[in-house]
């Protein structure tokens, strides 16, 4: 394991965080060991600054040997045998050696002590996982063939995959996360184990799935791991969405895959979770809409239908109020760039960045990923019209405050001008007026006055007339 030693021996230097733990623990008679992904990641040649070990040492004495080393400890996974600890600049998780087992529905294992670092490692999740380092004498542990596996780019299970996915069913998603974020491939054995007990995972909570859902989305490779996890009906039991977008082929008008298209879409965004999941939802209202006519296939308001599906499934999924949010807007809005199929007016610019709000950036990078036509021509005008787009932005955001764009008349000048009380009439009025100033921009005070005066006596209201001066503004 001399591509594991050499970053981990940088680590050990006297005085150095984790050669004081290990020389710590080898004065109080107890054996530590490096554990699973920091040992994979050096292995790969990364650092972490977040180390898991193994001891054989109960976790009231492991505190009692990381106390005098650590600026702080914390103890709610004590009863689960973790210690964390933070030493110098490395977060640390010291468990004692232990097997476990999810029940179902839970969110923590039941977990039972084992005697050795062997046995310890064989309830792990993957080979590349279940290898150890000894410290202080760096002596390597890999009793799976990790290392092998690591070098194959393969992602095995330590015993039997169906007794390792039937300890915890959440490794069967897990083994799709890790496949996005190292780009490995999955044994054979554990993807048949994986087909076979799929409906395991129905028993895991909400929030676990959602974990590992947005490991694996924002992974550098999820297109090839979200395709596999489909192939084998995982995705069906908690993502039924996903797999729904397998359309039937138009007969007479050919349409492109939607399922493969919406993979590819969620490669081609950045890695960050509200957009790639955006970018995974984007097209799920198709299934909905799609109707076959004689211009072809139409997916009319599909992002209508899409939006509200994705909010449902995000909420099935425990996912934050505001990631719901978010990713439900950009799905509603991400069609909207094509309704401009005739050039960007001052008012269709305005609109576009009132709507997308703070989600502009999010937005704009969404429908770049969407165009994945191979039609060289086609994806030339796209960019063109996004960089139009881009560009009128840019225009008007130093003429206008575009994210800002409020009604020429406040809600006081409305009523005094109109001669009403606070009610709904006054909130028909400055929806009128945000209309009038997101299509004509600034008109001033004459101008906006008649506009008014116009919308009032058309809804048989005689103005007062009266104008006052808007409130100034609150100084910051």
């Amino acid at each position: 394991m001399s591509q594991t030693t050499s970053p981990l021996a940088a680590l050990l230097e006297p005085n150095s965080p984790i050669h004081r733990l290990a020389e710590s623990f080898a004065a109080n008679r107890h054996e530590l060991y490096l554990v699973g992904g920091p040992v994979r990641d050096a292995a790969l040649g990364r650092v972490s600054r977040d180390f898991d070990f193994a001891t054989d040492a109960s976790p009231e004495t492991t505190h009692e040997i990381v106390k005098p080393l650590a600026r702080s400890v914390w103890l709610q996974g004590a009863r689960f045998g973790t210690v964390g600890a933070q030493i110098g600049d490395a977060h640390v998780e010291i468990t004692t050696f232990r097997t476990e087992r999810y029940e179902p529905e839970s969110r923590h294992p039941d977990v039972s002590f084992a005697s050795d670092i062997e046995t310890d490692l064989s309830r792990r999740d993957f080979t590349v996982n279940a290898m150890a380092v000894r410290l202080p004498a760096l002596e390597p542990v890999d009793p799976f063939g990790g290392m092998k596996d690591l070098s194959k780019r393969r992602l095995r299970t330590p015993l039997e995959p169906e007794a390792s996915f039937r300890d915890d069913p959440l490794r069967m998603l897990r083994a799709f996360r890790f496949a996005s974020q190292l780009d490995f491939k999955i044994d054979r054995e554990a993807l048949a184990a994986i087909t076979e007990l799929r409906k395991l995972i129905e028993t895991v909570s909400a929030e676990r799935i959602r974990d590992e859902l947005t490991r694996l989305v924002v992974g550098p490779a999820p297109k090839r791991a979200l395709g596999l996890a489909d192939s084998t009906g995982l995705t069906d039991l908690f993502l039924p969405e996903l797999g729904a977008l397998k359309l039937e082929q138009d007969p007479v008008h050919r349409h492109k895959d939607v399922f493969h298209h919406t993979l590819a879409v969620v490669e081609r965004t950045d890695p960050e979770e509200r957009l790639r999941l955006a970018a995974l939802l984007h097209d799920i209202g198709k299934p909905k809409t799609r109707r076959i006519g004689p211009e072809g296939v139409t997916f009319h308001h599909h992002e209508v239908v899409g939006a509200d599906m994705a909010a449902r499934r995000l909420r099935k999924l425990r996912y934050p109020n505001e990631t719901v949010e978010a990713v439900r807007e950009l799905i509603f809005l991400h069609h909207r760039f094509h309704t401009y199929r005739l050039g960007w007016t001052d008012s269709a610019v305005r609109r576009y960045v009132r709507d997308a709000g703070p989600l502009l950036r999010e937005l704009n990078l969404l429908v770049r990923a969407d165009c994945t036509t191979r039609d060289e021509t086609k994806a030339r005008r796209l960019a063109l019209r996004m960089e139009e787009l881009e560009a009128r932005i840019a225009e008007l955001a130093q003429q206008e405050e575009l994210r800002k764009i409020r009604p020429e008349l406040d809600g006081t000048q409305v009523m005094a001008y109109l001669g009403v009380e606070p009610g709904p009439l006054v909130g028909e009025a400055q929806r009128f007026l945000l209309d009038v100033r997101l299509d004509d921009g600034l008109i001033g005070e004459e101008a906006i006055y008649k506009r008014l005066d116009d919308w009032a006596r058309d809804r048989g209201i005689e103005p007062a007339g009266r104008r006052v001066p808007p409130k100034p503004k609150k100084k910051k």
